[in-house]
């Protein structure tokens, strides 16, 4: 990564509140990265597809959503060369083992659970603060 560019956050997550409360949480603290929001999997393979999303970027992503939930857009993200290594992160109130193994098999970054919404997003926001300011991340 080019020290004059700075990295996209894609977020894929259906929940509102969610979304608002991290967009806060990354104002609060003064994090300029641009912020994408897509509803769903369908919604960020059509932005992908679109270059509605700038590169470098990296994807925090929702299981549970309509149309087409985490696991199934990680599965076509994956298929596509241009995507195949892009960097993602889990953000899910799922605590279910498989589906913590299941997103590291599809060589996922970090898995964050949404145990108090609240909290864990402000957690979230400082890993991934820290995460942009030392990390390269492929163009």
């Amino acid at each position: 990564m080019n020290n004059t560019i700075t990295p996209t956050l894609f977020v894929i997550d259906d929940d509102d509140v969610d979304f608002k409360l991290l967009k806060y949480e990354f104002e609060k603290r003064k994090i300029i990265n641009n912020i994408v929001r897509a509803k769903d999997g369908i919604d960020a393979l059509e932005k992908l597809a679109n270059n509605e999303v700038s590169k470098p970027f990296l994807i925090l992503l929702d299981l549970n959503m309509p149309r087409m939930g985490g696991m199934e857009f990680l599965d076509e993200l994956r298929k596509q060369e241009e995507y195949a290594s892009s960097v993602v992160f889990i953000l899910s109130t799922s605590s279910d083992s498989k589906d913590i193994r299941d997103g590291y098999e599809k060589h996922v970054a970090g898995y964050f659970l949404k145990d108090d919404a609240t909290e864990s997003i402000e957690r979230v926001v400082d890993v991934l603060g820290g995460y942009f300011q030392i990390v390269m991340l492929p163009d």
